[in-house]
């Protein structure tokens, strides 16, 4: 009888002792999830930019602004939807940089550091998932906004040219949504995550090492290196280069000089230009050793 009951028990404390397995994709996700719901802004802003460009538009266009050059010259029809995507697309550069800024610091300066650390999640993984929010995340949303505003910009558009009895059929017909949408979205992946990737991994791994004043600390060495570079070359190289990865200027695509943005007509895109371009490879090179420096960091720091 007590060999039965040791032969129910061994398995049943084998089970119980068993560790649950979570899959790594899983992990990630609420990862991701969690720094969506940490940091608001990250979608509370390029909203707020949106509505306010919608409403800047609808009053011009009521007033007459945009309405009379629209009537004078429909084929600059896409210029305001131009600029409204340009508002977006800084707007993204300004969020990702602000949130990278503030990612592995702010952990350490509340403390939340200990809590996330007892959690089986690996240094590795949430600062991977903290890097997604720049490189996909905050990208995509930005497209998404970006086709919702222009969308609401046509039908305001349409409207008032309606009613003042324009022919709404000609703005339509100068529009290319879907080219011009195709353009935004490889533009946004191409210029504003691959190209200027190794800036945002610059400021988490400065996040993760500095107490305070982390946009102080990630913008001196970039001064310095371009003050003694000007002061002995005479040159300003360095600062041009960062320049240009910050704001995106990658060899991504082609604009005719009368081109007024993405217009799918004057854009010619240049993939095997940019794929082979020796920058782009060197800079995912500097961001993966600026991602293994940061994940380094935060298994080894603690709380500020």
């Amino acid at each position: 009888m007590n060999m039965q009951a040791n032969a129910m028990h061994e398995p049943f404390q084998a089970q119980s002792v068993e560790p649950a397995t979570i899959p790594a994709t899983r992990v990630f996700y609420w990862s991701v999830r969690r720094e969506l719901w940490e940091n608001r802004s990250i979608y509370i802003a390029p909203l707020a930019v949106a509505a306010a460009v919608v409403l800047g538009f609808t009053i011009s266009i009521i007033a007459g602004i945009w309405e009379r050059q629209l009537r004078l010259d429909p084929g600059h029809a896409q210029r305001p939807f131009d600029l409204a995507a340009g508002v977006l697309m800084l707007t993204a550069i300004l969020v990702s940089a602000f949130y990278c800024l503030d990612a592995l610091h702010s952990e350490r300066s509340d403390r939340s550091i200990l809590f996330w650390k007892s959690l089986p999640v690996s240094d590795a993984t949430t600062v991977l998932a903290k890097a997604s929010i720049p490189l996909i995340v905050v990208p995509l949303l930005t497209f998404a906004i970006v086709i919702a505003m222009q969308w609401i910009m046509l039908l305001v558009s349409s409207a008032v040219l309606l009613v003042s009895g324009q022919n709404v059929g000609a703005l339509w017909k100068s529009l290319s949504l879907a080219g011009m949408w195709l353009l935004l979205l490889y533009h946004l992946l191409a210029a504003h995550v691959l190209w200027p990737f190794p800036i945002y991994c610059w400021l988490l791994l400065v996040s993760g090492w500095a107490r305070r004043a982390t946009f102080l600390w990630a913008a001196l060495p970039l001064v310095v290196i371009a003050g003694v570079e000007g002061i002995v070359f005479r040159t300003a190289r360095f600062a041009a280069l960062i320049g240009r990865r910050f704001i995106g200027d990658a060899p991504a695509m082609s604009m005719a000089p009368d081109s007024m943005g993405l217009d799918p007509h004057t854009t010619h895109v240049t993939v095997a230009r940019f794929l082979s371009s020796p920058g782009l490879w060197i800079g995912i090179a500097v961001a993966a050793v600026f991602l293994a420096a940061a994940v380094r960091l935060r298994r080894y720091q603690g709380p500020i």
